[in-house]
């Protein structure tokens, strides 16, 4: 026999009863995010290694360790996208979208990082981002945070996550931080792990977000960022506050949050949550004020966030949020000479008459007890049963299989259509 092949780790399928879960949340994520206003924006998979090592920095986890790159038959050196913003940002500067304009995007799809596989947390996951380009004020940045929060009330989990909120500052701020937290552990070194150790003298922000328990306590001692900002940078930050304490939106001041990319500037946010263990983050971003100057457009103000899909199917099917769909609301099934072809002509007319209902149409025959053990295997409200005696009167019988106790009636095509929709909406 020749040997089987099996998908690569961390590179899941999503079956049958899976996509029907992530189906319903992506409808709710799509039809908030329009009707914020938001736009969709489609981009490629694969893009530029050297957009990722300008956009994220190169001293990041992501683009040294992470990054699924390659060199193709052009000897142009590619990468898998490991986010989303960089791809966005450089879409809209070569399409000319956001000079002296204002763009309000969203995008969903998949990300590669090439990391070790665990629950929540996967080398080809999910994410739906949004970004927004041309905007200055603190406002936005209120906005987008209560984007997030309008899509947690929706699934009603708004009471199982907590936000996190921080200000990085401007870049001249941060720099004059860095030089101060350096001292700091260098002071300590000898008391950082490894990693802390490595990042204190190529990204020591990064430092702020160890998940070293020790460490960790040694940082409450730290200088703070927030001590080094400008009245420029407060008055941001403090204007945010005020937006989110008048809209009911409950946060935590984090001063350890940095994100884990270096495009980060003034506003950085997570949504955490303590139901998934220690994969708690579900959503984050920030502003990224500099990143499109960056990248050669001209300089544009930008915020935005990305919402980890598997994280929220997972969080969602914890809590006992969602589930799976049945495969099917309506079952035809039938037996004897002519039954395949009405059917067919059944199925469709249903189809065209109840809009947004699944009927399946059993094709290949076989004995009514069968037929009828595959229609409550589906999952199906309600079975549409045709036989000899319905092709001869051009009737349908129906049959109740939501309440096992009804009797199963002769109807018309025309009044079946009435039954099957007061079966389903009871």
């Amino acid at each position: 026999m020749a040997q089987t092949v099996q998908a690569i780790r961390g590179m899941n399928d999503l079956l049958p009863e899976n996509t029907s879960v992530w189906q319903k949340i992506e409808k709710v994520i799509r039809s908030t995010l329009t009707s914020y206003g938001y736009q969709e924006v489609r981009m490629p998979i694969v893009e530029k290694t050297n957009l990722f090592c300008r956009a994220i920095g190169e001293v990041t986890d992501v683009v040294e360790k992470e990054m699924y790159s390659f060199e193709d038959r052009s000897k142009e050196h590619l990468s898998l996208r490991p986010e989303g913003t960089a791809g966005c940002v450089r879409a809209c500067i070569e399409h000319n979208m956001i000079y002296n304009q204002e763009q309000r995007l969203w995008y969903m799809g998949p990300m590669f990082r090439h990391e070790r596989p665990q629950k929540g947390r996967y080398r080809q996951f999910h994410q739906t981002g949004v970004e927004v380009f041309g905007l200055t004020g603190p406002d936005i940045d209120a906005e987008i945070i209560a984007l997030t929060y309008s899509l947690w009330k929706k699934f009603g989990i708004e009471n199982d996550l907590e936000l996190q909120i921080n200000s990085l500052g401007s870049s001249e701020e941060r720099a004059e931080y860095k030089k101060a937290l350096v001292a700091f552990l260098e002071a300590h070194f000898d008391e950082l792990d490894e990693d802390c150790k490595r990042r204190t003298h190529t990204n020591p922000l990064r430092v702020l977000d160890t998940k070293d328990e020790n460490v960790a306590e040694l940082l409450k001692s730290a200088p703070k960022l927030s001590d080094y900002f400008g009245e420029e940078t407060k008055a941001h930050f403090d204007s945010l506050l005020s937006y989110l304490d008048k809209l009911g939106i409950k946060y935590t001041i984090n001063h350890r949050l940095v994100r884990g990319l270096d495009y980060y500037n003034l506003t950085v946010f997570e949504w955490v949550t303590t139901a998934l263990g220690a994969q708690g983050t579900v959503c984050g971003g920030g502003r990224y004020d500099t990143l499109v100057e960056q990248l050669g457009g001209a300089p544009t103000k930008a915020v935005g966030f990305a919402l980890g899909m598997e994280r929220l199917v997972l969080l969602l099917e914890t809590l006992q949020k969602v589930k799976a769909d049945s495969a099917a609301d309506v079952y035809v099934l039938g037996s004897g000479e002519g039954c395949e072809l009405r059917q067919l002509q059944v199925s469709s007319y249903l189809r065209d008459a109840l809009e947004d209902v699944r009927v399946f149409n059993h094709c290949g025959g076989g004995k009514f007890k069968k037929q009828f053990q595959r229609a409550d295997k589906s999952g199906a409200k309600v079975a549409v049963i045709i036989g000899e005696s319905e092709i001869a009167n051009n009737t349908v019988t129906i049959k109740n299989m939501s309440d096992k106790d009804s009797e199963q009636k002769e109807y018309t095509l025309e009044e079946s259509v009435k039954i099957i929709k007061s079966i389903i909406n009871k």
